[in-house]
Formats: C-alpha cells, sequence, structure tokens
C-alpha cells in the first residue's frame, strides 16, 4: 500500500542495476558515504510507493576483474575477487537502506553465512513479497560473467518487469554524449539493435538473456534527483530498450542533445 499522496507505481516489481562506480562520487575509488545515502534515498522513494525491489550492484568502484586480469592476474581469480567487492557495495547499501528504516536483505551467490543469506529462489521471492529490498550480491557466483549478466538472470528469476540501469546520462545515445556534444538519445531501441550498433547499454549476454525473455531495460540517470521514483510514476527522460515498441529508424533518430 502506497503512503497518502504517493503516486501509483505502472510497475510492482523491479530490478534496479547500478554500477559500482555510481557508488564512488566524485572519488577516484571505494565508497562514498552521501553518494550511498543520496542512492539509498531514491530506492526508499520507490518503495514507499510499493514497489518491490532488486538490486545489483557492481564491484567496480573497489576491483574490477578484467583490469586485475589484465595486469597478469588469472582471470578466474580476479572475477571471484571482483565478487567479493559486489557484496562489500551491498553491504554498504544495505546499512543506508536499513538506517532508513527499510527493510533489506543482502542474497550472495557464493555462501558467506556470517555476512549474507545464501541465494535460494523461493525464499528471496518471499522477502520481495513482505516488502524487503532484495540485494543480489558476488554476481551469478560463477567467473566470466558480469553483474549485467546476474541482474538480468535474477530479474527473469524473480519474475521482475523490467530492468532499471541507473547511468550517468538520461537514456541511451548514438554515441558517448560525455564526449559529443551531437550524440542523439533514442527513447525506444530493440534488443538486437544494442547488440548489432554495440550501444554499450549493457553486455551482450545480459541484453540477449533480456530479449529471449522479453524482459524490458529502462536506462535513465541515476544523478537526477527522483529520476528513478519519477519514471515509476509514469515521467521523466529514459530510454526503453525491447521488442514491443513501434520502432524508430535508428539511423534518423530524433533531435540532436542540446
Amino acid at each position: 500500500m502506497t503512503e497518502a499522496g504517493t503516486p501509483k507505481s505502472t510497475y510492482n516489481r523491479v530490478m534496479l542495476k547500478i554500477s559500482g562506480e555510481a557508488l564512488m562520487g566524485d572519488q577516484g575509488f571505494g565508497l562514498h558515504p552521501p553518494t550511498v545515502q543520496r542512492i539509498a534515498r531514491e530506492v526508499k522513494s520507490v518503495h514507499d510507493m510499493g514497489v518491490e525491489i532488486c538490486m545489483v550492484i557492481g564491484g567496480g568502484n573497489i576491483f574490477r576483474g578484467l583490469a586485475g586480469s589484465a595486469q597478469g592476474m588469472e582471470r578466474t581469480t580476479a572475477d571471484y575477487m571482483g565478487m567479493l567487492a559486489t557484496v562489500m557495495n551491498a553491504l554498504a547499501m544495505q546499512s543506508a537502506l536499513e538506517g532508513l528504516g527499510v527493510f533489506t536483505r543482502v542474497i550472495s551467490a557464493i555462501r558467506m553465512d556470517e555476512v549474507a543469506e545464501p541465494y535460494i529462489r523461493r525464499r528471496a521471492v518471499r522477502h520481495l513479497e513482505k516488502k524487503r529490498v532484495c540485494i543480489f550480491a558476488a554476481g551469478t557466483g560463477n567467473p566470466y560473467f558480469t553483474t549485467d549478466t546476474a541482474a538480468t538472470l535474477r530479474a527473469n528469476e524473480m519474475a521482475c518487469e523490467a530492468i532499471f540501469k541507473g547511468t550517468k546520462v538520461d537514456g541511451v545515445y548514438d554515441k558517448d554524449p560525455m564526449k559529443h556534444t551531437d550524440a542523439v538519445r533514442y527513447d525506444w531501441v530493440s534488443y538486437d539493435d544494442c547488440l548489432g550498433k554495440n550501444l554499450k547499454v549493457m553486455d551482450a549476454s545480459a541484453i540477449a538473456l533480456a530479449r529471449d525473455n522479453d524482459l524490458p531495460i529502462i536506462v535513465f540517470s541515476l544523478d537526477e534527483p527522483g529520476g528513478f521514483r519519477g519514471i515509476l510514476a509514469g515521467k521523466g527522460t529514459y530510454t526503453r530498450v525491447s521488442g514491443d515498441a513501434p520502432r524508430p529508424h535508428l539511423d534518423r533518430p530524433g533531435p540532436a542533445r542540446t
């Protein structure tokens, strides 16, 4: 049940995927507590709408597996270290959310019973039904799979209605809007165009898994105050990645970004 005056969401259960870098603010690495608190408040505002929320947080702010591999570390070991970094981020977000009065469970794909629950699908679904935020940590528990793929996998297992991908920009562009002032944002794009045009929404495995299960991906700016809540209320700026909308021609997108 939503609080008085709170708008009703267009979704009942969603997955929020954010990068580890989103938690480090303006720092070069690590956790920035004010940024963690700000994101937690965004999540709470959506939780107050009655939405059941799953989360997956990357670990790039602490350790990125591919970077470790490039420095000579064996890839599997590097990826496991990256999984542990996601657990640290999940615990930080859990602490911030519970400080706001939101009951939260960290659920790990790698057993570490002293700090997180093991992943059991039925138990996780029950947590969601009880309006607890579920933060899925340690990826899929396997090396060579990204947290994008983990988020898509868990979203399908939890029967989420969409994945919300929080980024630093307000949608999907034909090129990097941070580098190109003439970059064009799409309101909608198909799964196949994301893959074919390499639009960098998520990695290819995650996009293909979403496509095969008809799971929409909503790309929005996590830096926009109230953006997550606004989109769930039917407002705001974002790009929808799916296979069910009228297909605009990607070679002739809308007006240029200003």
